[in-house]
């Protein structure tokens, strides 16, 4: 298996974690009975470190699709080498850095780390599509 292919795998452990964290929150916010039942009745809303971490969580979702078939694209098409080395490294890191920065409300530095997320993805998809 490549280094490629163990970062996507390693972002699709960092897509659980943020599946489990609002969860385990919202938990603690509608009670286990609540979560457990049918859900008939609205919940209240989340909490305000609930509702970033689900942003995040969707923010993350919106991007692991493209990711995930650039480097799976990359691998397939022996197109692997440094550029999709260090974009997937790139992107990866990043993203690990914005769940904590978008929990904490960090407006600034969280943009910053979403960018540079893309710039990883961008440099996964400049291997690709560039001779």
């Amino acid at each position: 298996m490549t280094t490629e292919l163990m970062i996507l795998g390693w972002t699709l452990v960092l897509a659980l974690v943020q599946i489990m964290a609002p969860s385990a929150l919202r938990n603690k916010e509608t009670g286990i009975d609540y979560n457990m039942s049918a859900r008939d009745t609205p919940a209240p809303p989340p909490g305000v470190v609930t509702a970033r971490l689900q942003r995040a969580q969707a923010n993350l979702f919106e991007t692991l699709p493209l990711f995930a078939a650039a480097v799976l694209i990359a691998h397939v098409g022996g197109r692997e080498g440094d550029l999709t080395l260090w974009g997937a490294w790139t992107y990866l890191i990043a993203r690990v850095v914005y769940v904590p920065l978008y929990a904490a409300g960090v407006p600034l530095v969280r943009s910053l780390a979403w960018t540079v997320s893309m710039a990883g993805l961008g440099m996964v998809l400049a291997a690709i599509l560039l001779p």
